[in-house]
């Protein structure tokens, strides 16, 4: 598969979405419509480097395909990374942005005949959004899929309000945000308590895994995955970092 060629985008919005999370809409005007399948990502190519390869950042796209020529991205400040410390103080509205894509195979899945769990932490988040509002946009038949999203604090919490609605909306959905450093009225603790609560639940019945988030957090996902009697096959993630 040949890459995707290098394209520019203008940023028309910055959102502050949480103290140290900004959400950056990106319209590219050579495109009558960006185009892609919920899950991908885009690779941005920032000057933070004299080597090209090491300026290169990929972030998963958080908005959905709505035929227009806009994508959002929602990004968190790194300590000391170079690429979201040059985005969240050198770019501003207007400012472009070289990128490419999008790509990726960590999309929305072909069949929804089983459980979907969707996990993740942080801004891991962002497919799931796009999945999930696609879905919804479209009608698109599925068996329960169940959104477990993890953060340390309620302030932390990426279109809260969104995916709340979306829960009482959107049949055979459920989103689950859980703090691990907070007590409030939802859930609390790790990603994981959750969705083994609903595995065992079901008696294990078959069911599919998409895991989105830091290599840690994915990595005890796949041990607890597995050790419930599921196969690896039935995994599928996207490592940040």
């Amino acid at each position: 598969m040949s890459l995707a060629p290098w394209r520019t985008g203008i940023v028309r919005s910055i959102i502050d979405e949480t103290p140290n999370t900004k959400r950056y809409v990106v319209e590219v005007p050579e495109l009558d419509v960006f185009d892609f399948v919920p899950g991908q990502f885009v690779t941005l190519n920032l000057p933070i480097h004299e080597k090209p390869n090491k300026c290169w950042r990929s972030y998963s796209i958080a908005s959905w395909p709505n035929g227009t020529n806009t994508f959002e991205l929602v990004i968190v400040l790194l300590e000391g990374g170079l690429g979201t410390t040059y985005l969240f103080n050198q770019v501003q509205v207007g400012n472009t942005l070289s990128y490419r894509g999008a790509q990726g195979v960590f999309t929305l899945p072909s069949a929804f005949d089983v459980p979907t769990y969707f996990i993740c932490t942080g801004t891991g988040i962002a497919p799931f959004r796009s999945m999930v509002q696609y879905i919804a946009l479209h009608n698109i038949p599925h068996a329960p899929i169940h959104l477990v999203y993890g953060c340390r604090t309620q302030a932390d919490l990426l279109y809260y309000n969104e995916l709340v609605a979306l829960h009482h909306n959107l049949p055979n959905y459920t989103y689950t945000p859980t703090l691990s450093r907070a007590n409030w009225a939802g859930a609390t603790g790790y990603v994981h308590s959750i969705y083994e609560q609903h595995c065992k639940a079901s008696n294990y019945a078959p069911a599919q895994f998409y895991l989105c988030g830091w290599k840690a957090m994915i990595d005890d996902a796949k041990q607890k995955i597995t050790a419930m009697g599921y196969d690896k096959k039935c995994i599928h993630v996207e490592v940040y970092g």
